[in-house]
């Protein structure tokens, strides 16, 4: 970086990218979790985690919308000097800071299923979803003002990966063509010429 700009990622990318790291281990926790007869038995526990799944996806989905509205209003143009992060090193950055959360969630999911099946491992998918329902929300925002909203990678770090957190003062915003991400933080399309 240079002149004072700034290193920024997407907003809806960081969002974004935890919802694949949750999804995809609760599910394999709840799988794993119906195999075992578990102390509540199965029906009890495939039921509690259907409503526990529901709860954490709209919980996850509907939490913090007004601060990110309220940061979004806010924005500021982003500056010619500013850096923009590519979509795969935010989603890695992200993941890689909070991989032994995910483990231990994970652990904790498979162990849960010994006490009332498929629940602990539905309650983390649950939690995926609702990140992946919150990244298209803020694709959404971001498209009925025709920009990209973006967070400050240093704001990030210090704040452990959460893009409406405390320490975040702010966003910045770019034209919709900027970037890699489409918006809601998926792989942008590149269209393909006959």
């Amino acid at each position: 970086m240079t002149r004072g700009g700034q290193g920024l990622a997407r907003v809806a990318v960081v969002v974004r990218a935890g919802a694949a790291p949750l999804w995809w281990p609760g599910v394999v926790a709840a799988g794993t979790g119906v195999l075992v007869p578990g102390v509540t038995g199965r029906r009890i526990g495939v039921l509690a985690g259907a409503a526990l799944f529901l709860v954490a996806a709209a919980v996850v989905a509907y939490g913090r919308r007004g601060r990110y509205r309220a940061l979004a209003r806010s924005a500021a143009r982003a500056g010619k000097h500013d850096v923009l992060q590519d979509r795969a090193v935010t989603v890695r950055n992200w993941r890689r800071g909070h991989r032994w959360w995910l483990l231990l969630a994970f652990v904790a999911a498979l162990g849960t299923a010994f006490v009332v099946p498929a629940a602990g491992g539905l309650l983390l998918a649950g939690c995926g979803a609702g990140l992946r329902l919150k990244a298209a929300w803020i694709g959404r925002l971001e498209q009925a003002d025709e920009v990209l909203l973006w967070v400050r990678v240093d704001w990030l770090r210090a704040g452990a990966g959460r893009p409406a957190g405390k320490v975040v003062k702010g966003y910045r915003t770019t034209g919709v063509a900027a970037g890699d991400a489409a918006p809601g933080g998926s792989r942008r399309r590149v269209a393909v010429s006959a």
